[in-house]
């Protein structure tokens, strides 16, 4: 899960494995599997660092856990 600010300055949480696509519009569109979207605040390389943070973090853990 990644956290985002909507254009409206209002942070929600994202399950990252949902995305499909990220574009600049000039605005920053995520769209999902599912075909909704959102429109945000961060740029589209911030998003894919937050996710591989992300991704990163998993698989320490699950390393961990199998350690």
């Amino acid at each position: 899960m990644i956290e985002l600010t909507s254009l409206n300055g209002s942070f929600f949480v994202l399950n990252s494995n949902l995305i499909e696509t990220i574009e600049t519009i000039p605005e920053t569109k995520v769209t999902l599997t599912n075909g909704k979207y959102f429109l945000v605040g961060e740029q589209k390389e911030e998003i894919v660092q937050k996710i591989i943070s992300y991704n990163r973090q998993i698989f320490i853990d699950t390393v961990k856990l199998t350690d």
